[in-house]
């Protein structure tokens, strides 16, 4: 701002001051008049519509897995986003008080007096920015699958091995569908068209990288071992499995001692038929 600019708009500012209302009492009236028309419309609301308390806290138990309020799904995103456990202060805290502190800091480093929004970039793109980036976050950690449970709909056979990965930890490096991290382990939505069952329970054995080894589950719960082969091998990508498909799956299915679990087919069917196999070695 030149010095004729400044001259202008002190001039300008002088006769709309003179002109202009005094801020006691007609701006607190309007302010008072306003919080007085929320507080009654949230009291009406509260005694018309009535408050949801939701169920009673249970402190004892281990099953509830804790969402944020809707305001908080951004920071709750955040969490998700910046993975190592070294980091998580500064997605708590480093991150949030350096935009609120930069936003505070406004006025001072953009001090163009200008009220058109386009002649301040500055101040436009960065109220801009915050209100996407908080915008995107929330919408992000409210659709977030749970963080226990694999919401894919499988067959009825692979439920079982649904539920012995959601318990194995599987969840906390990689992803099923909306469900649980991505990374540092490879997504499991579609870990079925990639490799065969064999593949998939030697992987499980070895724990190739920083994964760990299954073998101990496949030698004592050599049952609870296949379901969760059978589960992984039946992820092709697709939201449902149904369970007529799985049933005519001709396919041989390793058990996971590494042999191949034939079942001979019943006796009302024809010679050449050949009985399907599902991961545990029982016909489906």
């Amino acid at each position: 701002m030149n010095t004729r600019e400044k001259e202008e708009y002190l001039r300008e500012y002088e006769v709309l001051k003179k002109k202009g209302k005094p801020f006691f009492p007609y701006a607190i009236m309007k302010d008072s008049v306003m919080a007085c028309v929320v507080v009654a419309v949230i009291i009406f609301m509260s005694l018309y519509l009535g408050a949801e308390q939701g169920p009673k806290a249970d402190p004892t138990t281990t099953t509830y897995v804790p969402r944020p309020e809707w305001y908080f799904f951004f920071l709750f995103e955040l969490l998700r986003v910046i993975k190592p456990p070294e980091l998580v202060p500064i997605a708590t805290i480093g991150v949030p008080t350096i935009a609120m502190v930069l936003l505070l800091l406004l006025p001072f480093y953009d001090r163009n007096p200008e009220r058109n929004p386009l002649k301040r970039p500055i101040a436009s793109i960065a109220g801009i920015m915050t209100i996407v980036a908080m915008a995107f976050l929330t919408f992000l950690g409210a659709n977030a699958g749970s963080p226990t449970d694999i919401e894919i709909d499988v067959a009825p056979e692979y439920e079982a091995g649904k539920l012995v990965a959601a318990q194995s930890g599987c969840l906390a490096c990689h992803q099923f569908g909306e469900n649980g991290n991505n990374g540092p382990g490879p997504k499991l939505t579609e870990i079925g068209a990639r490799l065969n069952p064999a593949a998939i329970a030697r992987s499980l054995e070895i724990g190739p990288g920083i994964m760990p080894s299954y073998a101990s589950m496949a030698e004592d719960e050599p049952e609870k071992f296949s379901d969760l082969v059978a589960f992984l091998s039946s992820l092709n990508g697709e939201e449902e499995v149904a369970a007529s498909e799985a049933s005519t799956t001709d396919q041989s299915v390793e058990s996971a001692g590494g042999d191949a679990a034939v079942v001979e087919p019943d006796a009302g069917s024809s010679a050449d038929g050949a009985g399907a196999t599902t991961g545990s070695g029982e016909t489906p």
